[in-house]
């Protein structure tokens, strides 16, 4: 598991919407798994074992949380049709409450709910590499634990983690290791204990928001809560 920080328009989110293939680059190579993949449609780059789960829930609402898994599932459809349920049990192992919301649509789902249903969707792909964008933006505390002790044991299993995330030491006490942006570079990179151990360091990259950063509010608890009862060297960022 890796961390990609940096301050407000650093270029964290473009950086995983081009991994994607979402965004075309103006410039250089993203390369995964021995395979140059810039220019790839999102497509073939899911075909290829990459799963994004997008800063903001990018649910389909008017589909139930069944319809929405099979989606999820989607890519594997060719190389294993008969995986499915087990896909499926596994998402609702890791998420019980999905379990029980199977015929609700994923509009009406509380906050917490939708941030589950999207990791479940990313996960049924079986994903070699799985990017994650802001996983814990305005939820409860209690919501997301869940969700990192989710990510752990999925990387535990096998699959790399690039993550942003905004709550920085949050970030770095389940990571490994960690990348700091600045304007579209990589302007730091050490291992994330280090970084931890060392806040001044981190603070003068992000604009001194280490120590001011705080964790979704109480508001957020009890709303999820209701429902479920200087120019810097450039650094490569291996993906592969």
């Amino acid at each position: 598991m890796v961390a990609m920080l940096g301050a407000n328009g650093a270029g964290k989110t473009t950086t995983l919407r081009a991994i994607s293939g979402l965004v075309r680059p103006h410039s250089g190579e993203i390369w995964f798994a021995g395979r140059r993949i810039d220019g790839l449609t999102p497509a073939q780059v899911v075909a290829l074992g990459i799963a994004h789960m997008p800063e903001g829930r990018d649910l389909f609402p008017g589909l139930t949380v069944r319809e929405n898994l099979r989606y999820g599932y989607f890519p594997q459809r060719k190389r294993n049709r008969q995986g499915y349920s087990a896909a499926l049990e596994e998402i609702f192992e890791a998420f019980p409450r999905l379990r029980e919301r199977w015929s609700q649509k994923a509009g009406t789902l509380s906050g917490g709910e939708q941030q589950m249903l999207t990791a479940g969707m990313a996960l049924m792909s079986r994903p070699r590499l799985l990017l994650v964008d802001e996983l814990s933006l305005g939820l409860a505390p209690k919501i997301v634990e869940q969700l990192f002790d989710v990510l752990r044991k999925v990387n535990a299993r096998g699959t790399a983690v690039l993550l942003v995330e905004q709550f920085v030491p949050l970030a770095l006490a389940n990571t490994e290791r960690a990348y700091v942006l600045g304007k579209g570079e990589v302007v730091m990179s050490r291992p994330s204990d280090e970084l931890a151990g060392d806040p001044e360091l981190i603070s003068s990259y992000l604009g001194g928001r280490v120590g001011e950063e705080e964790p979704p509010s109480l508001a957020d608890e009890v709303e999820d809560i209701s429902h479920i009862g200087s120019k810097p060297a450039r650094h490569p960022l291996p993906i592969n």
